[in-house]
């Protein structure tokens, strides 16, 4: 029996994987498996890096199938009109989906003690329900079930009934309510409107503190190909001039996010010098002549790597929707929110836990 594996789909849940990891004591490290999704994440050369760092027994990368892939699935997923009828499709569904990934599985879950799983609202969580395998499910960012409560959103409709049919195994709802999730790990549970009896609070500030000097020398070689380069492009900005870092989020289509982009250097960055922090999953190209008066930072890392360089510092960082009660290395946080997205986009496209 092997000791436990992570399931990731971000950057972010390996950080956060990796940190957990590095709570551990140094004789009960190496034993963990890593399992990298390639379903919404381009994860490059994580997998080589994750091999040589030391943590993990082994890593493997996961070809997970969206719905979306799946004509047969899809066709049990649509609203027929009848909560009797659309359940009925809703455990044909939830079955198939499960199904469908089996294939595509690198491992045997059965033979790990422990399985922990962020976002098991992808198809992952629907592969342990058909599977009857128990697993303990990670909050996919930080607070993301404070703002957006993704279970009671995308259930909003009969929740009880459906909340009852997860729990005994004959549909799938994430987030500590399928019948084979044993807790859920979040970061504060008083933030959260809608207690589950799931939940386990895990602070993520805590484990972050907990980690050496020793160990972020890890995570950056791990997050990081040229750090220096970063440092380097700081330090040359103009010294009378305030660094402001915009954060991207992939909001939005792609017209009306460069839109977005430029209002928000229009108004936070004016006689500033703007750095641009390209979200992972962001495909707007920012090295074009529409953002040629900002500096783009290259790498593909989690954001909170910067809060390890000594010498990295930004006057203010500005989000769209991006939590940034984790960083460090400004002096001033900003995150625009729901408010501001209403001017770009229908407000129940991103007012989710309004409409629960």
């Amino acid at each position: 029996m092997k000791d436990r594996i992570y399931v990731c789909h971000t950057f972010y849940h390996v950080y956060i994987t990796v940190i957990k990891e590095l709570n551990l004591p140094i004789k009960d490290r190496n034993k963990a498996t890593l399992l990298l999704s390639t379903m919404s994440n381009d994860f490059g050369s994580m997998k080589e890096r994750a091999e040589k760092c030391g943590l993990f027994e082994a890593v493997y990368m996961f070809d997970e199938i969206k719905d979306t892939r799946l004509p047969d699935v899809m066709a049990d997923h649509k609203d027929n009109g009848n909560i009797i009828l659309n359940l009925y499709h809703r455990i044909k569904y939830t079955r198939k989906l499960g199904k469908a990934q089996e294939a595509n599985v690198p491992v045997d879950f059965k033979q790990y003690k422990d399985i922990y799983v962020f976002c098991d609202s992808d198809p992952i969580g629907y592969y342990l329900n058909y599977k009857h395998i128990y697993y303990h499910a990670i909050e996919d960012g930080l607070d993301t079930v404070v703002y957006c409560d993704d279970a009671r959103f995308g259930n909003r409709g009969h929740f009880k009934i459906k909340a009852f049919m997860a729990k005994h195994g004959l549909i799938f709802i994430e987030n500590g309510y399928s019948k084979y999730c044993i807790d859920m790990e979040v970061n504060d549970v008083s933030a959260i409107k809608y207690k589950n009896d799931a939940y386990i609070e895990v602070p993520r500030k805590k484990l972050i503190e907990n980690v050496s000097k020793e160990d972020i020398h890890l995570l950056i070689e791990l997050f990081m190909d040229d750090p220096q380069s970063l440092i380097r492009q700081m330090k040359e900005a103009p010294v009378d001039k305030k660094k402001v870092m915009i954060l991207s989020d992939p909001v939005c289509d792609l017209e009306t996010r460069k839109h977005i982009m430029r209002d928000i250097i229009e108004k936070y960055g004016k006689n500033a010098t703007v750095f641009i922090k390209p979200h992972p999953r962001d495909a707007l190209d920012y090295t074009t002549e529409d953002f040629s008066d900002c500096i783009v930072i290259k790498g593909r890392f989690p954001m909170e790597m910067m809060n390890y360089l000594d010498e990295f510092h930004m006057d203010t960082v500005v989000s769209i929707l991006t939590v940034v009660d984790e960083i460090e290395f400004a002096d001033e946080r900003i995150k625009l929110g729901n408010d501001f997205m209403d001017i770009y986009e229908d407000p129940k496209l991103h007012r989710q836990n309004e409409q629960i």
